[in-house]
Formats: structure tokens, C-alpha cells, sequence
């Protein structure tokens, strides 16, 4: 039996008989065509008197399908997903957040558990509007949760519901309208020039070497941790390429960075000589510069330097300023380049934020910047 194919997928047209294909416009025998339905299943139509009007059905039933699925599909996902309740429709939405951390998904977890379930697990999602949201927040307020938490809260939901809008299953924005939750940060406690140089001294030789790293190049406590000899790239370029992740206590990728991506942060030569020197002193394993004390097969534990910081601060020994943790010797480093004028753009990627608005609100008090300096610069533009 012979059949003849049409374009791809729109199906195919035969006889069932002896006679040859050459002969189908002159035997008297039905056509018979062959496609596939919506559902993907093989289908037969026969009783087609000549090949013009199987074509013809061929062309209806393929136009037919390319204008049904997305209607057809959309209609199947607000079907399946708008009765859907929150906490199940938010695990199938956390399954395919395959790019988190460890440590990001212990925060998630933690907001999952302790406050988008509680008040939201069992509403469907088709129920979702901006009034569900702000209801959300409102109860969050009224339990005294901390502003930070709050904003944390509200992202992670919006998250949820902006995955359900893509799928269709709001005809409008349910976020549309909702005033989120406004953090604040705490102003940063950043020592002086001269604060930092007692401080870095004020421990052994691995609290030296990491103060450096976060408070001349920016690294996170984890990123400085993993440091490298084999990532200076230039004189006075280092690339971070990875950092030991608390959870795991192993090396494992960046924060908000996918496996294999990396940042390149100015080397200043004093932070240079502080690698070399302890790489000479000390040596290396595999380039690297610290490992665990007593098993170097490990990576550096946190522990070690939080230890360290706390004997410290109780010795009273260095003038640490009130309030300063060890993330002061980054806060620092992002002082250091903005009130020397350094962009903020150039410093929130050498930092690792996730978006410029972190790096403004925590330092935008350190900005060079105010209406009667900018007034000036403007008028020298204008009179030269």
C-alpha cells in the first residue's frame, strides 16, 4: 500500500487497494487518510471520493490543531494548577529551583516553614489576588516579624506568584498594586583606617590574611576562606571562583553565581603580598592557601575564624569599633572605593550583589555626593 506524505505534520492520504499510485485518479476506490489528533494519537478517516477533498481535510484538521493547543494548554494549566493548594503548588515550584545554594535553600525553607505555610498553604491558587498579598503582609506586621524578614518573606512569595501569572493562572497581576514590605538596612559599622590596621594584626597569620582579602578586595567570609593562589590572574586582578559553603563544608560555587562563573576584583599590591607571603611561609594544597588545622583534605572551617574574632573582641587587645562583626572588613573595602569616588555599578559587582539596589541601600551614606557639590561640577560643564 502507498501513501503519499503532505508538508511535516499535517499527515498523509492512501488507498486501500491493488492499484498503483499512478492509477489512484482513475480506480474507483476511497481515499483513507492518516494523522495525528490534539492528542497525539494516530488516527484513520476514510471515505474521501477524490484526492483533492482528503487534501482539503488534511489542511482543515492541521489548521485546526496549530490555532488550538495554546488555547487548549492554557486552559489545562488553570485547570490543574488554579485548584492546586499553595504549599503543593510551591513544592513543585521549589523542585525546579535547581540553581540554589545549600545555604539558599535552608533560607527558603526556613520562610516556607515559618511563614508563607502557616498563613497561605492550603488557599488555591486561583484565589490569589493583591488583597491575599497585602493580607499577608499585614499579618506578618501584626506578629512583630523583622522588616528584613518581612522583605525576605514577601520575595519569596512574589516569586511564587509571578511563576503562577507566566502559566496563566491570573488574568491579572495579583502583586499589581501591593506596597512591599520597605527594609531598611542598619547602617554599617566600618572601622577607620587606623582601626583596621590594629585589628588585622591583633590575630595569627590566617586572621591577617583573610582580613585582607575581604577588606582590600571585597571577598564574602566563605570566599576568603577558599582563597587561591592560582587565581591572581594579574598583578592586580584576583579571581574569585568559588567559596567554602558553611553547610556543606566544602567548596561549592559563588552566591548568585551558577557553577563555573566567577568575579574579578582589583588586587591591591599590600593584599598581593599578604598571599605570597603566607604562601611561602605556609605552602599550598592544590593552590590552596588555607585548609582545615587538623585535616588538610578539608576546606577551612567558618568556625575557626569566628572563634577567633570572638577572643578578640573579649580581649579588648584592638580598637574594634561597637557593634563591628568580621563582615566590617568588607564594609570597608565598599567604603574604601566609594568615598574615593570609585562608581557604585563598579563596586556592587565587585562585591557580588545580587542587584545594585543592595549595595545602594547599605552605602549610599558613603556616597561622595551632595546638591552643592553636584551644583558646581554641573556649573563648570556649562561655563567651560
Amino acid at each position: 500500500m502507498a501513501t503519499r506524505t503532505l508538508a511535516r505534520g499535517m499527515g498523509t492520504f492512501f488507498k486501500v487497494c491493488e492499484h498503483p499510485e499512478p492509477r489512484w485518479s482513475k480506480c474507483p476506490h476511497e481515499y483513507t487518510i492518516r494523522y495525528r489528533d490534539a492528542a497525539g494519537k494516530q488516527t484513520e478517516d476514510a471515505g474521501f471520493t477524490n484526492q483533492d477533498r482528503a487534501i482539503a481535510r488534511l489542511v482543515e484538521i492541521y489548521e485546526a490543531k496549530r490555532a488550538k493547543p495554546q488555547r487548549q494548554s492554557k486552559a489545562e494549566r488553570i485547570q490543574k494548577y488554579g485548584a492546586m493548594q499553595f504549599k503543593e503548588y510551591t513544592d513543585e515550584w521549589k523542585a525546579g529551583q535547581r540553581d540554589l545554594a545549600a545555604s539558599s535553600l535552608r533560607h527558603l525553607d526556613s520562610l516556607l516553614e515559618h511563614h508563607l505555610f502557616p498563613a497561605l498553604q492550603s488557599r488555591r491558587m486561583n484565589t490569589f489576588d493583591h488583597k491575599v498579598v497585602d493580607g499577608f503582609i499585614q499579618t506578618m506586621e501584626r506578629n512583630s516579624v523583622g522588616l528584613a524578614t518581612q522583605a525576605n518573606a514577601y520575595d519569596k512569595l512574589k516569586a511564587i506568584l509571578l511563576d503562577a501569572h507566566r502559566l496563566g493562572l491570573f488574568s491579572e497581576n495579583p502583586l499589581e498594586g501591593v506596597k512591599p514590605p520597605q527594609y531598611d538596612p542598619e547602617r554599617a559599622v566600618i572601622p577607620s583606617a587606623q582601626q583596621l590596621q590594629t585589628i588585622r594584626t591583633a590575630g595569627d597569620d590566617t586572621f591577617l590574611l583573610i582580613a585582607d582579602l575581604m577588606s582590600g578586595c571585597g571577598l564574602r567570609n566563605g570566599e576568603a576562606a577558599a582563597v587561591n593562589l592560582n587565581n591572581i590572574v594579574a598583578d592586580d586582578v584576583y579571581r574569585i571562583t568559588e567559596q567554602v559553603n558553611q553547610t556543606t563544608k566544602t567548596y561549592g560555587r559563588l552566591k548568585h553565581r551558577k557553577i563555573g562563573e566567577y568575579r574579578d576584583v582589583p588586587l591591591p599590591s599590600r593584599v598581593k603580598s599578604t598571599i605570597e607571603w603566607y604562601a611561602d611561609k605556609y605552602g599550598t594544597v592544590d593552590g590552596y592557601l588555607l585548609r582545615h588545622p587538623k585535616d588538610p583534605t578539608k576546606a577551612f572551617p567558618y568556625y575557626y575564624l569566628q572563634n577567633q574574632w570572638q577572643r578578640l573582641i573579649k580581649s579588648g587587645e584592638a580598637d574594634v569599633p561597637n557593634g563591628m562583626v568580621i563582615y566590617g572588613f568588607r564594609h570597608f573595602f565598599a567604603s574604601n572605593c566609594l568615598t574615593h569616588g570609585i562608581p557604585i555599578t563598579d563596586v556592587a559587582e565587585w562585591m557580588g550583589h545580587k542587584s545594585l539596589d543592595i549595595t545602594f541601600k547599605i552605602y549610599r551614606h558613603l556616597m561622595p555626593g551632595s546638591m552643592s557639590k553636584a551644583a558646581k561640577i554641573l556649573d563648570m560643564g556649562l561655563t567651560a
